[in-house]
């Protein structure tokens, strides 16, 4: 059978188009099939159900409009009696839809307009999912690409199969860019939107550094070194951690590149950025000393539970560690994901002075004794009257200037002092209307009972219906920044653990968990992580 030209070029069109937009040739001849049914509507009725199918070896194009059999037809475009159905098809019964060939059509103007319009809708949409395909999996790579234009600060980038856009606040300050200028960028995320699929790149992303180094050392792309943790002030400093996974290999060494020559491409493609390259350690404190260089460190003191850290530096060496309006211990902080506090030598020596005055006080009022003893128990390394109280009496009496009956008395006014506060704070647990209940949870006490209460924790029902931030407080990083939010017991020595054990405790006691659940749930953590120890 010969194909008409007209024909023959309908499907050179489909090839064509397919091919320009890089998309398949079935959606191009299934947008032609819709054009053409509704032109066909325009001819018909818009009511008649018209359908068009496009032979796609062919090019012939058959029209058919579909009849639904009823007992009593209403609508004749649309309908059809079972007698005039048993004609065309002897198999059907109401409720079917029988397929009526129509004659071919003879496209008007505005027909053949409309027409068009539904093909390079049908395109345009097939064209946009083929879009968000391609880069949906992509976030995370560089990409390479032609400043097309600038607008409101905003940069359009052609990327050549698609167009991408790096908002101003994701640009690093004072750069510019106009048209026809070539830009590298990082692929932040990838939004289907109303108007097609919306291309985010970013230069100020921290990942755009870690990616910029893995194209200039081959180390870090064959997997030998590692980046582990970036941060960055975009346009004017930045700090990237790396690790070596061969002792033979100097990480640092390896990024700088011989006479800085790696490090200088990532320093130029960042617009002159500084950046300090710091060898990632395992243990928190090394790797945090070295997250502040170029300052010298005297002392760290961790606290593993608050990811806190007080770092003291000498006097002279303040402003370095702290950097200009910050910025040095700020990167840090990021760098290692840990607060970190700057303390002078002096500072912390006045602190320490501060701390031994108040716990003198804390002795000389709660055990009525003089200043002198108050110093001797606070020298010895005593924090707090519970300390006194209940450790071995030994302990106290081997206190130079101490005996053993010295140590008793001291011991029974530390016993007596903490039974009264015990009283009173009972009293005032009570008048919170803390209930009783809460005892019976391990780990509670009487001054916990009231911490709670006064954040409206009366109940065991009230702590069972708790999350651990709730007890613990919680800590948020709004651009660098830290925020810290108390929980009801952040006065208190309780770790995440425990109070994880507290909340199942009540919930346990409220009845809406089992030990069987809590049993089974451990028996699934346990499986898990076998099942993660025999896939490394």
């Amino acid at each position: 059978m010969a194909v008409s030209a007209n024909r023959l070029e309908l499907l050179q069109i489909a090839d064509a188009v397919a091919r320009e937009k890089s998309i398949d040739r079935t959606i191009v001849i299934a947008a032609m099939e819709d054009a053409i049914q509704k032109a066909a509507r325009s001819r018909y009725g818009s009511e008649t159900e018209v359908r068009a199918e496009i032979n796609p070896k062919t090019g012939d194009i058959k029209l058919h409009r579909l009849l639904e059999v009823v007992e009593e037809v209403e609508n004749p475009a649309t309908q059809i009696d079972p007698a005039s159905a048993h004609d065309r098809n002897p198999d059907a019964q109401v409720g079917d839809l029988i397929s009526d060939p129509l004659p071919p059509l003879d496209f008007g103007r505005i027909a053949a307009q409309s027409a068009k319009q539904v093909i390079v809708q049908k395109v345009r949409e097939a064209e946009r999912d083929h879009q968000y395909e391609e880069f949906k999996d992509r976030i995370g790579e560089v990409v390479n690409g032609v400043v097309k234009r600038v607008e409101y600060g905003n940069v359009i980038v052609d990327l050549g199969r698609g167009e991408a856009i790096v908002k101003r606040d994701q640009l690093i300050p004072r750069e510019l860019f106009r048209n026809g200028d070539r830009v590298r960028a990082y692929i932040m995320d990838v939004r289907r939107e109303q108007r097609g699929p919306q291309i985010f790149l970013s230069r100020t992303h921290p990942q755009f550094m870690a990616k910029l180094f893995r194209q200039e050392v081959p180390e870090i792309y064959d997997g030998v070194i590692e980046v582990k943790s970036v941060a960055r002030d975009p346009g004017s400093r930045a700090k990237i951690a790396v690790v070596s996974n061969d002792s033979s290999i100097d990480p640092v060494g390896a990024c700088v590149g011989m006479r800085g020559s790696r490090v200088q491409a990532v320093v130029q493609e960042l617009q002159g950025e500084k950046i300090d390259i710091i060898p990632w350690n395992p243990d928190a404190a090394t790797f945090i000393v070295n997250a502040l260089q170029p300052a010298e460190v005297a002392k760290v003191v961790l606290d593993e539970d608050a990811e806190r850290i007080e770092v003291v530096v000498p006097d002279e060496q303040l402003s370095l560690a702290i950097g200009r309006r910050g910025q040095n211990v700020r990167l840090a902080s990021q760098l290692t994901g840990w607060d970190i506090d700057i303390l002078t030598e002096q500072e912390e020596s006045e602190r320490r002075q501060k701390e031994f005055q108040e716990r003198t006080e804390l002795f000389v009022d709660g055990l009525n004794v003089d200043e002198v003893v108050g110093q001797l128990l606070a020298s010895e390394g005593f924090t707090s009257i519970e300390e006194v109280a209940y450790v071995e009496l030994d302990e106290v009496a081997s206190i130079e200037g101490f005996d053993e009956e010295t140590a008793e008395e001291i011991q029974a006014r530390a016993r007596e002092h903490l039974e009264e506060r015990e009283r009173q704070l009972d009293e005032e647990r009570k008048t919170l209307g803390v209930e009783d209940g809460l005892r019976e949870i391990s780990g509670i006490t009487t001054a916990m009972m009231v911490a709670l209460g006064k954040d409206d924790i009366k109940t065991v029902e009230d702590l069972a219906g708790c999350a651990t931030d709730d007890l613990v407080g919680w800590v948020e990083r709004k651009q660098g920044e830290v925020e810290r939010h108390p929980g009801a017991l952040s006065d208190f020595e309780v770790s995440r653990a425990d109070a994880e054990e507290m909340i199942l405790a009540a919930r346990l006691n409220v009845g809406w968990i089992t030990e069987a659940d809590l049993t089974a749930e451990e028996t699934d953590e346990s499986e898990a992580e076998d099942a993660a120890g025999l896939e490394g």
